[in-house]
């Protein structure tokens, strides 16, 4: 039986954590949820090798926007 790797753990969290962000009824819990399994999507994208520049990218984007809309736009 193969053990799972570190770093399909951290993908796995990042997965499930993006996953119950979707559950949340307040945007504002949505965009924080949201943004902390987006930066464990970056951490992720790192520890692949080789690197994996699309969910780097992505996941960066989506955690500015989230950033943004907690940060400066506040509705």
């Amino acid at each position: 039986m193969e053990l799972i790797s570190l770093t399909d753990w951290v993908g796995y969290a990042a997965m499930a954590t993006v996953l119950i962000s979707f559950l949340m009824k307040d945007v504002r819990r949505l965009r924080l949820v949201n943004s902390l399994g987006c930066l464990l999507f970056v951490v992720y994208g790192f520890m692949l090798a080789p690197l994996s520049y699309p969910i780097i990218v992505t996941n960066t984007a989506i955690f500015c926007i989230n950033l943004y809309y907690l940060l400066i736009k506040k509705s």
